[in-house]
């Protein structure tokens, strides 16, 4: 199985930054996406954003577009999403996914297993 380690979340302020951390245990391959998806109570999973692993091109929703900054560390197999001006409505589980274009949410890669996530609270 394919897996990713969710890391990261917390409590935060409307408008207060937290960092998530999505870590490999494998070498992703130059073609592969890694991202973020999040999944609020009794709401379908939704992209985030994502990183092409060779090249680094991003990818935002628009929700999230100038607030969310998606990184790669290449040497660690680690992706990163950096959230600030978070909102009430960031609120949600957060999970890691990687796939072979920006459907990473909905179809991951062949083999892939979904991690527990890690929980983002935003109080107002």
């Amino acid at each position: 199985q394919v897996q990713l380690a969710e890391s990261g979340g917390g409590l935060a302020q409307a408008g207060g930054s937290l960092t998530l951390s999505c870590a490999a245990s494998w070498r992703p391959y130059s073609s592969h996406v890694l991202g973020w998806c999040r999944q609020g109570p009794g709401l379908e999973r939704e992209f985030v954003a994502a990183i092409r692993w060779g090249g680094g091109r991003t990818y935002y929703t628009d929700s999230v577009k100038g607030r969310f900054t998606i990184s790669r560390d290449s040497a660690a197999y680690t992706v990163y999403l950096q959230m600030t001006s978070l909102k009430t409505e960031d609120t949600s589980v957060y999970f890691c996914a990687v796939g072979s274009d920006l459907g990473i949410c909905r179809q991951p890669l062949r083999g892939f297993a979904w991690g527990q996530g890690t929980q983002v609270s935003v109080s107002s």
